[in-house]
């Protein structure tokens, strides 16, 4: 099979661009903890694209929404080739044509996936067909009829009640005596008549429905065992495959999957498109020069955008990123984008470990730090996400472990981080951000005109646990509201102060992107749906009013938007 793409495939007389990279594939080396970078230029973005106009000629392609992703090679003797991936499968296939194959190990387990996976298909047929049972329609059916004779019934005796009691006030003004008992003994059984008729027909709707509700019963009990047994099934074939995969990196080292996460593995990793291209190319002795990803087909969450660019994958991808990369030479510094004044982001925007970061405000109890883009708040899951703002100041200051961040922000937005140094501090600005006693001020650009000057958002967010960390309106979600203001119109941007009332994960980021909020996305959210070309995720924490928690002050802290 052909592997090796030349360029002329995909561009004819391509202009090298001097723009810096979209975006960077990263992760620390395992050894010696360095940043290693591979970046996604415009020219893999070319070549991308080229693939997507083949891509849409073919219906192969659009059966399935799934990544697709190339990789911009250098073979030994200096000619450049590119490489393609995709995904899983490709309508069942794990080899096809022209891509490369999956990671070694896969042909391993590939008797027990195939089995497995029969047995996986044949227990959801199953839960299907106990889904569907005729019994499930007939006692809805049967309940709701049985629904309106009782609420019907008890109208009428409800009526037939009022009357009685009218009755008994003329009888007992107009009878007496004998005649009275007895006329009142006649109503009394015309109550008993209608208890009885009302507890026959309740009777009669428990035996016609009992039947069909323990059929459903059983059913259900029958779903939850096959649900447990589809798991663990599952996680036996997760944990084959996840000890058989076999990586090999460009030091030309090699681990299982297992081995490089010790936690728990979300199905499908190793499967990906960057790790995938990468551990081929670690194989066969070529070097990266640029990547990227995109997808391409309908996608059943709705998360995805058909042509889009996305970066490595939180839960799959990126664990693995610092081992794939290792032993690549690091990439030259692109040049950075030059602001209005002729002045250059900070390089902290990077995140490489040890840089210094700005200090707003500090005191015994609180520190409050500028944190730049691209640098976590806190330190992540796995060994190559460990390099954050409190991972830093663990590091530099004396009393540096004591300290604990009280809130946090997106690895992308920029601005105030607060941390405290010691329990006390850091439990009392807790409670004060749980109830909402903190005033927060965020600035951002949009990609794209507003027309409405300010206003409030109130939507309910949900992150569905299957694709993290993408967030949603749901009615599910939980209650979320930021109230906004126009500052300012730019040609095609629109410059908003957001003052956000709760802190769930990325609100204004949704209340931005999504239709029954703004409508417009935040530039360079390209997780929202962003596709203008930007160096960074347009959203500054702006300012920070709370009271000081040993002192009962109120504090302002401030740190001017770097865009």
């Amino acid at each position: 099979m052909v592997f090796l793409h030349p360029l002329s495939d995909f561009i004819d007389n391509y202009t090298v661009s001097n723009s810096s990279p979209s975006y960077y594939y990263q992760g620390r080396c395992l050894e010696g903890g360095e940043l290693l970078k591979l970046p996604r230029t415009s020219l893999v973005e070319a070549i991308a694209h080229k693939l997507m106009q083949h891509l849409a000629q073919n219906d192969l392609y659009s059966r399935e929404g799934k990544m697709y992703g190339i990789l911009l090679v250098e073979l030994p003797l200096g000619e450049q080739r590119i490489i393609k991936a995709f995904s899983g499968l490709l309508n069942g296939n794990s080899i096809v044509e022209g891509w490369v194959p999956p990671i070694s190990g896969r042909d391993e387990v590939a008797l027990d996936e195939a089995r497995t996976l029969a047995q996986l298909e044949a227990i959801k047929q199953e839960i299907i067909t106990l889904k569907q049972l005729p019994q499930r329609q007939q006692y809805e059916t049967l309940k709701s009829e049985f629904d309106i004779k009782l609420h019907s019934l008890s109208d009428r005796h409800q009526n037939y009640k009022q009357q009685r009691h009218e009755k008994r006030q003329i009888l007992c003004q107009t009878l007496t005596g004998e005649a009275l008992i007895i006329a009142l003994e006649q109503l009394d059984e015309e109550s008993r008549q209608h208890g009885i008729e009302r507890r026959h027909l309740k009777r009669l709707r428990d035996e016609t429905l009992q039947p069909l509700q323990q059929i459903i019963e059983t059913a259900d009990i029958q779903i939850r065992k096959l649900k447990q047994q589809r798991k663990q099934l599952s996680r036996q074939l997760q944990a084959q495959m996840h000890a058989a995969y076999t990586l090999v990196n460009f030091l030309g080292r090699s681990q299982s999957l297992q081995q490089l996460i010790a936690t728990s593995l979300p199905t499908g990793t190793g499967d990906c498109c960057a790790p995938k291209l990468l551990h081929y190319a670690a194989t066969h002795n070529l070097k990266p020069l640029a990547m990227a990803e995109f997808w391409w087909g309908a996608s059943s969450a709705q998360d995805k955008i058909q042509g889009e660019f996305y970066g490595a994958c939180a839960e799959r991808c990126q664990p693995l990123m610092g081992f794939l990369l290792s032993g690549l030479r690091p990439n030259p510094p692109a040049p950075f984008p030059m602001r209005e004044g002729g002045e250059s982001p900070s390089p902290a925007r990077g995140g490489v470990g040890g840089e210094v970061l700005p200090i707003i405000y500090e005191d015994e109890w609180l520190i409050a730090v500028n944190k730049p883009p691209g640098l976590l708040s806190v330190p992540g899951r796995y060994r190559d996400r460990q390099d954050s703002v409190v991972t830093r100041l663990h590091q530099k200051l004396p009393d540096g472990m004591a300290i604990a961040s009280v809130h946090r922000l997106d690895q992308e937005t920029s601005g105030i981080l607060l941390l405290a140094r010691d329990r006390f501090s850091h439990r009392q600005l807790s409670q004060q951000f749980q109830q909402r006693q903190i005033y927060k001020v965020y600035e951002a650009v949009l990609c794209g005109l507003l027309t409405i000057n300010e206003g409030a958002i109130e939507l309910p967010l949900w992150g569905d646990p299957q694709n993290r960390p993408y967030q949603k309106v749901d009615e599910r979600g939980k209650f979320s509201l930021t109230h906004f203001r126009v500052i300012a119109r730019e040609e095609d941007y629109t410059r908003v102060e957001f003052i956000p009332k709760t802190g769930r994960t990325h609100q204004l980021r949704v209340h931005a992107a999504d239709v029954k909020g703004l409508g417009v996305s935040i530039l360079g959210d390209r997780l929202y749906g962003c596709v203008n070309n930007a160096n960074r995720l347009h959203l500054h924490a702006r300012e920070l009013r709370f009271q000081h928690p040993q002192t009962g002050e109120t504090l302002h802290l401030q740190a001017n938007t770097p865009f």
